[in-house]
């Protein structure tokens, strides 16, 4: 599988076959290194939403337009579909999504959900995403919270954390969630985007070998193969 960092929290994914993005916060972000045409000459066949806020919820509506079916909750998907998207899928937290490239499971996340329009966006989400031969977690925006034992549980091969502090945790809490989720792996996110999001990736990286697992720094428009 090859893992593409947009930039922020968005990122692609790529087995040979398919192509899903997650969180495609593409236009307006100071810091992704590639263009939503560049995007859509992918042809994603999903796009994975988080929640609603802006920053995850991007260019997801063009992107349906280019052929890809967008996946969040219900109010996502209702969204979606009312203002146009053809292909909609609403799910809620603890409901799996299954797809010809994988499937999506939908866990808690604690933070607050919205689009940019002020409409309600449902409750915020992480991603437990099979890809790949892969099991990942994709956090979302959220804080620490206990329940993340039971995400681990599932055996998680790759997770997906934020780590910029302000509106989600910090590198150091990001940290502990690694004590919970007990991945191989890790990949942070959602830092230094905007003023605020001052969480330290190489602090992160030390809380991650201290806990024995792989902390890969990726840069926005790298791609890596896992």
């Amino acid at each position: 599988m090859k893992i593409t960092f947009i930039g922020h929290s968005a990122f692609l994914l790529q087995d040979g076959e398919h192509t899903v993005v997650i969180d495609p916060f593409i236009e307006g972000n100071p810091v992704a290194k590639l263009t939503l045409e560049e995007v859509k000459a992918m042809k994603p066949g999903a796009v994975l939403i988080t929640h609603a806020h802006g920053d995850h919820w991007g260019n997801a509506m063009q992107l349906a337009e280019n052929g890809a079916t967008i996946i969040g909750t219900a109010e996502i998907g209702g969204y979606a579909g009312k203002n146009g998207a053809k292909n909609a899928i609403g799910a809620n937290i603890g409901g799996t999504v299954k797809q010809p490239w994988g499937s999506v499971y939908f866990t808690p996340a604690w933070h607050s959900s919205s689009f940019p329009d002020g409409t309600y966006g449902g409750m915020p989400t992480g991603l437990v995403i099979e890809f790949g031969g892969k099991r990942l977690y994709f956090a979302g925006d959220t804080a620490l919270f206990s329940d993340m034992t039971l995400i681990g549980d599932k055996g998680i091969d790759l997770a997906f954390l934020p780590i910029g502090d302000h509106y989600t945790m910090g590198p150091e809490e990001a940290g502990r969630v690694l004590d919970l989720i007990r991945p191989k792996d890790a990949i942070p996110m959602h830092y230094g985007t905007f003023p605020g999001l001052s969480g330290d990736p190489q602090v992160f990286a030390a809380e991650a070998r201290k806990r024995g697992v792989t902390a890969h720094l990726i840069q926005p428009g790298e791609t890596i193969d896992y």
